[in-house]
């Protein structure tokens, strides 16, 4: 189960992604060939295209998180000593987590309004909670990310930049 475990919390993130972005390609080149060749149009590719590419935003910030790959303003992170970039880079993901939690809460109420209303899209007839659902989901990873990175920032306070980037 540990295994399990530890392979989930490494390549979850980059599952999804990968089976979202294939879904969408396949997609959208069928409604390509479809237009272009047959000279017909489908009638849900543009909609399940637009849909996991939805999925593949809400799924990509925890993935960006765990990376570390998220667009930063370095212009003062730069030129600050190790100790306040340590101090800055606590901060902020504690900011991060708290909007991720914020949207978490907000996107279920909505999530559950929806699923009130029995909304379905236009062209493939699905409930709109499938769709809806990508921010808690996405915001639930993007909190678990975030808590780990403060959880890493914590035991790690007195490491060494060098240090921490080869333990990351």
């Amino acid at each position: 189960m540990k295994r399990f475990t530890m392979w989930v919390d490494k390549h979850l993130e980059e599952g999804l992604l990968f089976i979202l972005f294939v879904t969408a390609v396949i997609s959208i080149a069928l409604q390509v060939f479809s237009r272009f060749i047959l000279d017909s149009s489908l009638s849900w590719s543009e909609e399940l295209a637009r849909y996991t590419f939805i999925w593949l935003i809400y799924i990509a910030v925890p993935y960006g998180i765990k990376k570390h790959r998220h667009i930063t303003l370095d212009i003062i992170y730069d030129i600050v000593p190790p100790k306040i970039k340590k101090f800055m880079d606590f901060i902020s993901t504690v900011i991060v987590a708290c909007f991720a939690i914020l949207m978490l809460y907000y996107g279920s109420i909505v999530v559950s309004m929806i699923s009130q209303f029995g909304q379905q899209s236009s062209a493939m007839e699905i409930n709109m909670v499938y769709v809806y659902a990508a921010v808690p989901v996405g915001m639930f990873l993007t909190a678990v990310r975030s808590i780990q990175n403060i959880t890493f920032l914590i035991r790690n306070w007195n490491m060494r930049k060098e240090e921490e980037d080869l333990t990351s």
